[in-house]
């Protein structure tokens, strides 16, 4: 029998989420969220380093500043109404290189365009923050912070509920395709007829794209992160947020260290190619994954302008003594023996033909559809406002 609803989103992370969410209660529609695992924010949004963005590194005007601007205020606003954990505790950004020291004035620059409280404080101020850092000059950022977010995700699931809609778990998405003024959208249990569809996918956006009838050149490339935690006895080394200045040549922020919304202290991420889109070890390795990625051209060319650096991180992913002494040049005191294995994410990296990264946000639209193509860091930060700016976009899809 084919149920119905007014929207079909495809994928409960925390954009899909939030976008049910604000379908449901700003716009009063009956929603159904289709996720193919068991339970919500089964992987980008559960397996990130919790931290509330600040909109530090984006280019001005772009949706990854404005949404993050508004996302993180809205967060902090939802946090706050749901008794869910946070602390808008603040970060340092530390140059510990003379070389690094151009590249901090431009992060001072560009959070300020963006209109953050953003300062530059010397070695005696920075150790009177966090006492055990290390470096020669940073930035300060308290507009940063750190969120539970699986009690987000639960929140905006509980709330969609209570407004009438339904999240289906274990009801993986196979094909949608335009029926007159609706559009059907066939999953493993069965079949729903909605009037707009909109996929949320993360690390599958592509491939659910492409089943919607969708032509777009992005191509999702699975990198892994890979965390390591502060043994107990040795978490009063970090009091807030340290982050190194990012590399231009490697589109991550680089191995930090994060306080954690629930306790204790987290170190990493590095960033390694996966062996499936869901490889959380070395040991997950998917034929099929690995046979789209040498199909593409763009991970091809990308691997091949990386290629040095790519090592380096496969090396600090095989060396707890190399991942440690990246973490000592924020923090001297810390050693391998400080560090406890933690876990893994794995990041959907949007890739253009040339194998140059799709630097922002990327939405695409067809009848009846909306796409969410590529949502990286900060979409966790910004997932309540991605959801506000891609429920208009379908609530004008229905009118």
């Amino acid at each position: 029998m084919t149920r119905t609803a007014d929207v079909a989103i495809v994928g409960a992370g925390l954009v899909g989420l939030a976008t049910a969410h604000a379908l449901a209660t700003t716009h009063r529609l009956r929603v159904v969220v289709l996720e193919k695992e068991g339970h919500v924010a089964a992987h980008q949004s559960s397996h990130n380093s919790g931290v509330i963005h600040s909109g530090l590194y984006y280019a001005p005007g772009s949706f990854r500043a404005r949404l993050c601007t508004d996302g993180r205020v809205r967060m902090v606003d939802f946090c706050r109404a749901h008794g869910i954990a946070h602390d808008v505790c603040g970060k340092l950004v530390v140059a510990t290189r003379e070389e690094e020291l151009p590249r901090l004035e431009t992060l001072l620059a560009r959070g300020r365009e963006n209109g953050l409280d953003v300062r530059a404080v010397d070695p005696a101020e920075m150790r009177a923050i966090e006492p055990h850092v290390g470096g020669i000059r940073a930035l300060v950022v308290p507009e940063a912070g750190i969120a539970d977010y699986p009690g987000v995700a639960r929140a905006l699931a509980d709330g969609i509920a209570g407004r009438g809609g339904a999240i289906e778990c274990r009801a993986a998405f196979r094909d949608a395709r335009h029926d007159g003024p609706h559009v059907r959208v066939r999953v493993s249990d069965g079949e729903w007829q909605v009037g707009a569809l909109v996929a949320c996918a993360g690390l599958h956006s592509d491939r659910v794209a492409a089943a919607c009838g969708l032509r777009s050149d992005i191509v999702i490339a699975p990198f892994r992160g890979e965390y390591y935690t502060l043994a107990p006895e040795r978490q009063s080394l970090v009091r807030h947020l340290i982050y190194p200045v990012p590399d231009p040549r490697f589109p991550f922020l680089g191995v930090h260290f994060t306080r954690m919304a629930q306790g204790g202290v987290e170190a990493g991420p590095n960033a390694v190619i996966a062996l499936a889109r869901e490889g959380y070890t070395w040991g997950d390795v998917s034929p099929r994954d690995l046979l789209d990625a040498a199909r593409s051209p763009g991970l091809r060319r990308f691997v091949r302008t990386h290629f040095s650096t790519g090592l380096t991180e496969i090396h600090r992913s095989l060396s707890t003594a190399r991942f440690a002494a990246t973490l000592a040049r924020l923090v001297p005191a810390v050693t391998v023996a400080d560090l406890r294995p933690g876990g893994s994410g794995v990041r959907a990296m949007a890739l253009n033909p040339d194998g140059s990264l799709v630097d922002d946000f990327a939405f695409a639209e067809a009848e009846r559809m909306v796409h969410v193509l590529n949502a990286p860091s900060p979409a966790a930060t910004a997932s309540l406002a991605i959801g506000h700016h891609v429920s208009s976009r379908v609530v004008a899809r229905l009118t």
